[in-house]
């Protein structure tokens, strides 16, 4: 085993607006270490982005489109690789991609004869290396699925090595279009942890955003500060069968993607003539949602001691969801807090989880965590791609 490691990993989330790039140097001595060197966020190119989106919503697409989408990609996630290694002088012994999830069916159902669960993220990984000129280990998922397991959420591995804590317990929470949490209870390791997602993130936010004031999110969350929180769609919106549902499971597109943004506008409308209530009820749906997860499947689990709540991802750059989420979890003993605080940037985290991901599947261990995915047992993870 290598003593260290220079890995990049590379994260585009469902939100489909772009590629985080995170360059952590991984060593063991007398435990696994992770070190952040850098981090770099890239935009789609809207034409990329465009076609992204067009992909994930299509009922029926061409083969071409698809081969073409998956190629781009991958150059897409080159470029931003190698974009960032140079910027700050340093040469790759690794890249993890998770690449860009068009679907995501965590559970079986039928299909020409077989019910099976099944998921697909696009993003060439043969490209990458080459370009690149470093290995890759793509495709994480599908592993644990095999197992038995619903292929998400696969951050708890990194969640455990950087912030499980003696004497607090520790949640968490990642907002990208999906929200997704990892508890940590005080002194426990990676197999007392529960993850799952909890629901809607930034996925219902943006798309109300874009529809109603043209813009792709909600900066800070200006637009929902100035609305007001529609409460008979919130409770409507609560009544979804998926919030009920007990861990482990997963969400996406398919759950809160357009077609449900559109329903849930349209119940807005019902009661408001004012477009900001919509994003901020919108807003509230994300805050509550995560809640009620915690409150209702960990909350007991971390009894006894104080809870750090631990935001990264895109939401927690919205000043207005942070204060939502403050206001309905500090009555349970939390403690909301961005995940900076603790040496990691918002942004930056799941890119890393990507890279620690791939560091074990190089080293042939195992990194999904049974108890977070329902997995029947630890698997290795992904494909991996060498450099010519």
């Amino acid at each position: 085993m290598k003593k260290s490691m220079i890995v990049a990993g590379v994260m585009s989330g469902t939100s489909a607006d772009g590629i985080d790039v995170a360059i952590v140097r991984i060593g063991t001595s007398q435990r696994l270490t992770l070190k952040l060197l850098a981090h770099e966020a890239f935009p789609y190119p809207a034409a990329l982005r465009r076609r992204v989106l067009a992909a994930m919503n299509a009922q029926s697409i061409a083969t071409a489109e698809l081969a073409r989408l998956n190629w781009r990609l991958g150059l897409a996630y080159a470029e931003a690789v190698g974009a960032t290694a140079k910027k700050h002088c340093m040469k790759l012994d690794l890249v993890g991609c998770h690449g860009q999830t068009l679907y995501h069916q965590a559970k079986a159902e039928g299909y020409a004869g077989r019910a099976f669960a099944c998921t697909w993220q696009l993003g060439e990984a043969a490209a990458i290396a080459g370009e690149v000129g470093a290995p890759v280990v793509s495709n994480f998922r599908p592993a644990d699925m095999v197992m038995g397991g619903q292929g998400a959420p696969l951050v708890p591995l990194l969640d455990c090595v950087l912030f499980g804590d003696p004497k607090h317990g520790r949640v968490l929470q990642n907002i990208g279009g999906i929200a997704n949490l990892t508890a940590i209870p005080a002194g426990k390791n990676v197999d007392d942890v529960v993850a799952f997602d909890t629901g809607p993130g930034n996925m219902v936010i943006d798309a109300l955003t874009a529809e109603l004031f043209g813009k792709k999110y909600d900066r800070n969350g200006a637009i929902a500060a100035r609305g007001a929180v529609l409460t008979q769609v919130l409770e409507w919106a609560l009544k979804d069968r998926y919030f009920a549902q007990r861990p482990p499971r997963t969400a996406g597109r398919e759950q809160y993607g357009r077609e449900y943004a559109a329903r849930f506008l349209k119940e807005c409308r019902k009661h408001t003539k004012n477009p900001a209530d919509a994003v901020a009820t919108a807003t509230a749906l994300t805050a509550a949602s995560i809640a009620e997860s915690y409150g209702r499947f960990v909350r007991r689990r971390m009894a006894g001691s104080p809870v750090d709540y631990i935001v990264s991802g895109g939401g927690a750059r919205n000043a207005t969801l942070m204060a939502m989420l403050a206001q309905r979890l500090g009555p349970m003993g939390c403690t909301v807090l961005p995940s900076e605080k603790f040496g990691m940037p918002a942004a930056a985290k799941e890119a890393a989880a990507f890279a620690l991901l791939a560091w074990m599947t190089w080293h042939y261990l195992p990194g999904n965590v049974p108890s977070a995915t329902g997995a029947k047992r630890p698997a290795i993870l992904g494909q991996i791609s060498y450099a010519s």
